[in-house]
């Protein structure tokens, strides 16, 4: 029965306070926001909004947004108890752990390392080559590829993950000024675009709002084939289409990429002063100015150019409907933005991932050596080394944007168990809300598990084919190791 076996919170609290394995307290609630604003805004926010306007929504992708922000903000509403009442790393893992046990512990944290080391690596390549557009718009021929006898290697992601992981191994704060000073930035820019796009708006682009459905066009969006389609669709039997308001749903399940950063936060709850005020307040201000930021680009996009110009573009971008209409220079900018953007997301992506492995070999589950702290700046030293080591191996030599779905069902699964757990704490622990409170449980619980797992639904059969076989491969990890290794074994044990 090891896969039931539960911690209390007071365990928890206490393995946070292991000498030799403690974080440092020292963010604030403006470092959270401007961190989940660090994560969610950047590639997303100029090229995900395009490709789901253009292959299934239309201008209705708005309402995707406005049906994903919805979505995430139930399932933060969940992980802002959980954070303030239990104020130690791990995310989801540590909160699966408090409510459905060891087992189902582990295989989240399995998925949430699958997200954020291969979210990581995706964002670092997209980096490389971005940093190969705005030198190619200022005139420089810099090549990307370094080409050492038979092994081809992008040399920009290696750069990124190299210089970040060094930073975040001197200290959080320190690269929490970094990523604010970047966030700043690249906020200052996308309101730039945005103010740009509306003088070039036209309201004929918005009829029809929501495009009529038909059958899909090869090579955009849904495809006709059993892998290509929503698992919704193959399930049921459904006809596979574009468009439409089912469109609009899976469009969401698709922007919802554009979200991922607020799971990320939560894991920093142990390097946080005051988490029980801090902690939501820094989580609800990242998510409302995301949201708003989102909407008045998606309004900009979908008002410059039809949503078919987009559909005939092989990666449709925001930079695509600038120069549809001409404005060439906005797509250099554009390209500027971007790079900006996707430099503080891997920032941000390398920093959970250690987190979420410490919480991991903390717990024993995996090698406890790894979770050992650095004495002065208390960073996981180890373990940073080992995510900048994997994410930059797999920027920098693999086809890692074959896994973008993945990435999405890794975090709606997360969601899903946090969004139950919540009900399951508040059962076992009804003295543990110390902190911020979900209102009107079990309603909003409910809602947020139940959408959460109906966007997974909405997500292609090829994603949960690999998604399956990477859970069948945690099982087995934990059944070989984690199992008779876990602090809580050992316990029983003695």
């Amino acid at each position: 029965m090891q896969w039931l076996k539960t911690k209390t919170i007071e365990q928890a609290l206490a393995d946070s306070d292991e000498p030799g394995r403690q974080l440092q307290r020292s963010l604030g609630a403006f470092d959270l926001m401007i961190l989940g604003v660090a994560v969610a805004v950047g590639a997303g926010i100029f090229s995900v909004g395009a490709r789901a306007a253009g292959s299934f929504a239309g201008p209705a992708v708005i309402f995707s947004f406005i049906l994903a922000a919805a979505t995430c903000a139930l399932a933060t509403m969940c992980y802002a108890e959980f954070a303030s009442s239990v104020p130690v790393t791990g995310s989801a893992y540590t909160y699966t752990y408090l409510t459905l046990g060891e087992g189902v512990a582990w295989i989240i944290g399995w998925n949430l390392l699958l997200e954020m080391i291969a979210a990581g690596a995706v964002i670092a390549k997209y980096w490389g080559i971005y940093l190969s557009t705005v030198f190619a718009t200022a005139g420089v021929d810099i090549p990307s590829t370094l080409h050492l006898g038979a092994i081809s290697l992008e040399w920009g992601p290696f750069f990124i993950v190299t210089v970040f992981t060094g930073l975040l191994i001197l200290g959080t704060q320190e690269s929490a000024r970094v990523n604010n000073v970047f966030t700043l930035i690249k906020i200052a820019i996308t309101l730039f675009v945005i103010v740009v796009g509306f003088t070039y708006m036209d309201l004929k682009n918005f009829t029809p709002f929501v495009p009529p459905a038909q059958p899909p066009v090869a090579g955009h969006g849904v495809t006709a084939d059993v892998w290509g389609q929503p698992m919704l669709a193959w399930l049921f039997g459904a006809r596979p289409s574009q468009y439409g308001w089912l469109g609009v749903i899976s469009g969401a399940s698709l922007v919802f990429f554009a979200f991922i950063g607020f799971d990320v936060v939560a894991t920093s709850a142990e390097e946080v002063r005051d988490p029980q005020k801090t902690l939501p307040r820094g989580i609800f201000g990242g998510l409302a100015l995301v949201t708003l930021l989102y909407i008045l680009v998606t309004l900009a996009l979908t008002g410059m150019v039809p949503y078919t110009e987009l559909a005939k573009a092989e990666n449709p971008s925001l930079a695509t409907a600038f120069i549809s209409v001409g404005a060439n220079w906005a797509a250099q900018v554009i390209a500027v933005g971007v790079l900006l953007g996707l430099t503080t997301v891997v920032m941000v992506l390398l920093m959970g991932s250690a987190r979420i492995l410490m919480a991991l070999s903390r717990d024993g589950l995996l090698p406890r050596s790894w979770s050992v702290t650095s004495a002065r700046r208390k960073t996981p030293v180890r373990l940073q080394l080992m995510v900048g080591a994997v994410v930059a191996v797999l920027a920098g030599f693999t086809k890692v944007e074959l896994l973008e779905e993945m990435i999405n069902i890794g975090t709606l699964s997360a969601f899903v168990l946090v969004s139950i757990g919540v009900l399951l704490l508040r059962k076992k622990r009804p003295d543990a809300g110390v902190g911020y409170r979900v209102p009107w449980v079990p309603v909003l619980p409910v809602l947020s598990a139940l959408l959460c797992f109906y966007l997974m639904l909405n997500l292609t059969t090829l994603t949960w084919l690999r998604f399956l076989g990477w859970m069948a491969l945690g099982a087995l990890i934990y059944m070989a190791y984690g199992m008779r290794h876990s602090r809580l074994a050992q316990a029983d044990n003695k």
